[in-house]
């Protein structure tokens, strides 16, 4: 629904979310769903790109610019010009960058690095984060002004272990998915797999839950995929999990044994009194 509504405006999205949950497919959506579906959709990963390159992959640089520049570069901005811009990780560039990135958002307009024409673009900005860009502002780590400018249309992913309901649906997927790439048709989880999945933590979200079902689908002998098929830590995890959960009948006597001591005890101090 939210994704929906974003993509009829072109308002600037910011999609927060743990790692793994997802957040590009969320703004390819955005993007597929708007009417900028048939222009470009560029993404960067910000936390890819060395810190002092940020600048030159968003922006595009000068021949002569810097040390190696030995031609014109286009940046990421330009060759999503009347497209969308993904911005994954944003909470990863610098400063200097941020006050750049301020800019364009404000004149549609940006500077090459070395150079001082200016350079129009029609660009939707969707950026995503794994950080609380408001804890990050209140550090002086991120800028309010460009946090408030990223953040007009707002869309949250719950991590997996938040919505577990979701599992199955995601692990039909990948299956037909892997077994279409890998040529190994039929490929079903059984029953128990597909419980020990589902109460699975997933700390790498729906990135570690495809990247599951592929090993599965690559390993596995038979049709059907067992826990046994499954990576060892996946079972191990479910079975301490269980493990930590309290017994009831021994949670019980413990709670009897606190109510006998605090009836001997308060019966000691009526003694003593």
């Amino acid at each position: 629904s939210m994704v929906a509504r974003a993509a009829e405006s072109r308002a600037t999205v910011l999609i927060a979310g743990e790692s793994g949950t997802g957040k590009e497919l969320v703004a390819r959506a955005v993007h597929d769903a708007s009417d900028r579906r048939d222009r470009p959709f560029v993404a960067v990963n910000c936390a890819a790109v060395p810190e002092n390159l940020i600048e030159s992959e968003l922006f595009g640089h000068e021949k002569g610019a810097f040390t190696g520049a030995d031609k014109r570069r286009i940046g990421r901005f330009e060759e999503a010009d009347s497209g969308t811009l993904f911005l994954d990780e944003i909470g990863e560039i610098p400063l200097p960058v941020q006050v750049k990135l301020l800019r364009v958002l404000q004149e549609r307009s940006f500077e090459r690095v070395g150079g001082n024409e200016p350079v129009a673009v029609n660009v939707r900005i969707i950026a995503a984060t794994n950080r609380m860009l408001g804890d990050e502002v209140e550090r002086g780590r991120f800028r309010s002004d460009l946090f408030y400018r990223l953040n007009v249309v707002s869309i949250n992913i719950p991590p997996l272990r938040e919505r577990r309901q979701d599992i199955p649906v995601l692990a039909d997927h990948f299956l037909e998915v892997y077994s279409r790439e890998h040529g190994r048709p039929g490929k079903r989880l059984a029953t128990e797999a597909l419980d020990t999945l589902i109460k699975y933590p997933f700390p790498g979200n729906i990135r570690e839950l495809g990247n599951i079902i592929e090993q599965a689908v690559v390993l596995s002998r038979g049709e059907v995929i067992g826990v046994g098929d499954l990576p060892r830590q996946i079972a191990a995890s479910v079975k301490n999990e269980e493990n930590d959960l309290p017994d009831p009948g021994n949670l019980d006597g413990r709670v009897a044994a606190l109510e006998r001591a605090a009836l001997e005890r308060a019966m000691r101090e009526s003694d003593g009194n």
